[in-house]
């Protein structure tokens, strides 16, 4: 016994969360964090690593001993840096942008720093309520209907993503089904959406169990803007119920993520609630926008859907990952959801009189994100979160002109918010696979050099270049030396023509 004492007496006390060395090593790294965002653009905006390359540069087992901060971060400049594709770079212009604040990041920090796993209000009421408070706000600023609100008949939760949104909504409106027409019948639900919808909604309807042959992804026109026609969805239903199928479900989107194509809400939510469908709008990105006047009105019809999602961490500043869902029936939502162990229970829950976001969410656990959100409303305010989107999107419209300006390219797609969807088309008579073997070249090329990332899509057989403005540190001269990139590649290109 003697001899395990002095062992014990001779080890140094391990104390992880000391505030004296928290408030000196959290001073180091912002510093480190600021001095990334100042060089950033000093950094290849794609990744030029080859697969593999960090397993071959760091140690195959975890240290024994501690080692130091600086020399951490020292490994973090040398062996991570450069094996990040910089999606905060003024020069990030791929995919969608995933935004980030001054506010959304001190938020971050306080979420951190309580730590708190709010899965019912008991384990933490601030984060329940906190939560509930700017989900109402949210819904504010887009104008929704109090049938959304809390402060109405509805309510929201914040969701990681978009993904989890269609998936716990899919899970409600199945089991809504299944009670009327019995769990023997989950092989006749059906669900419907446009081929222009993510991908991730027919990942999460075969999560949900609804058979591959029963996911109705309905095609869309480049005269119609790619977005989904009421007319094919009305055919499409009537013919599953001709078959004795049963419609269940329909994924509207605002804002495409090929093009940004927007659905019309009002006119398919017609067909669907003729049915009895739960209808749910995918508003990830484009969603935000909505919060400016001069775009609301493509939430017209919005009092006729089940349930609303978008994500801030696109286009309003939050940092990933959060992904807002409201929903007009919480009720189906934690029917579907809820679990209630022994030792969970408690007064507040048993009553009925409080919102146990756990209910509502496809695990246990959740993180007081919701500071994310109430920071950034109340450090910026809505006027300045407005003139962000409009400043991204008069980004898009300046480079919009000058695509239009070069007769060698194109607009393949009308631009509405803050994504320009073109393409390199020099000579009508090259024919389509030559000219998208072009557009890949230009593509390549750009990426190579590091200065610029785009990305592509294909849309009605056409190889589309996008360029998507919203990163949080695009300005103005980004944006044109883009464009000067671009035309140099295509000069290059075409002398070879």
């Amino acid at each position: 016994m003697g001899r395990i004492e002095s062992n014990l007496a001779n080890t140094p006390h391990f104390n992880p969360l000391n505030p004296r060395e928290f408030r000196k090593q959290a001073h180091e790294m912002v510093d480190f964090i600021a001095d990334y965002y100042q060089n950033i653009e000093s950094y290849p905006v794609l990744s030029q690593v080859q697969p593999g390359y960090l397993r071959a540069s760091l140690p195959q087992k975890a240290p024994s001993l501690p080692e130091s901060l600086e020399t951490i971060l020292e490994d973090v400049k040398n062996q991570i840096i450069p094996g990040m594709t910089h999606w905060l770079s003024p020069n990030f212009f791929a995919f969608f942008p995933s935004t980030v604040s001054t506010a959304g990041f001190l938020g971050e920090m306080l979420c951190t720093c309580f730590n708190s796993v709010g899965f019912n209000w008991i384990a933490s009421p601030a984060a329940t309520e906190l939560e509930m408070v700017v989900i109402d706000w949210l819904a504010d600023m887009l104008k929704l209907p109090k049938s959304f609100m809390f402060q109405g008949t509805g309510g929201g939760v914040i969701q990681n993503t978009t993904s989890e949104a269609i998936l716990v909504t899919l899970i409600a409106a199945r089991d809504k089904a299944l009670d009327v027409y019995g769990s023997g019948n989950l092989n006749k639900l059906v669900v419907y959406a446009s081929d222009q919808t993510h991908s991730t909604f027919a990942k999460a309807c075969k999560m949900v169990g609804i058979s591959p042959r029963n996911i109705r992804l309905i095609p869309t026109t480049i005269d119609a803007g790619f977005s989904l026609s009421p007319v094919q969805l009305k055919a499409a239903v009537e013919a599953d119920m001709a078959d004795g199928l049963v419609p269940l479900y329909l994924c509207v989107t605002l804002g495409t993520t090929s093009t940004t194509a927007v659905d019309p809400i009002e006119l398919l939510a017609g067909v669907a609630k003729e049915h009895g469908m739960w209808v749910h709008v995918d508003a990830a990105y484009a969603g935000s926008a909505c919060i400016c006047p001069e775009f609301r009105h493509h939430l017209n019809g919005v009092e006729r859907v089940d349930s609303l999602s978008l994500s801030p961490h696109k286009w309003l500043l939050s940092g990933l990952d959060c992904c807002c869902l409201w929903v007009k029936n919480p009720a189906a939502l934690v029917k579907a959801l809820s679990t209630n162990p022994e030792y969970l229970r408690n007064k507040q829950s048993e009553s009925d009189s409080v919102v146990d976001f756990k209910d509502w969410q496809v695990g246990t656990g959740r993180r007081f994100k919701s500071l994310r959100l109430w920071l950034i409303f109340r450090t910026y305010g809505v006027v300045n979160l407005q003139g962000h989107i409009r400043s991204d999107v008069g980004m898009a419209k300046i480079f919009e002109e000058f695509v239009r300006s070069d007769p060698r390219f194109e607009i393949v797609v009308p631009r509405e918010f803050g994504l320009v969807c073109f393409r390199l088309n020099p000579d009508e008579t090259f024919g389509s696979d030559y000219t998208e073997l072009l557009n890949r070249k230009l593509l390549d090329w750009v990426n190579s050099t590091g200065r610029v990332y785009m990305t592509h899509t294909k849309v009605g057989g056409i190889y589309v270049l996008r360029f998507a403005v919203g990163a949080t540190l695009t300005a103005d001269n980004h944006v044109v030396a883009a464009w000067k990139l671009i035309k140099e590649g295509a000069d290059a290109l075409l002398k070879t023509v």
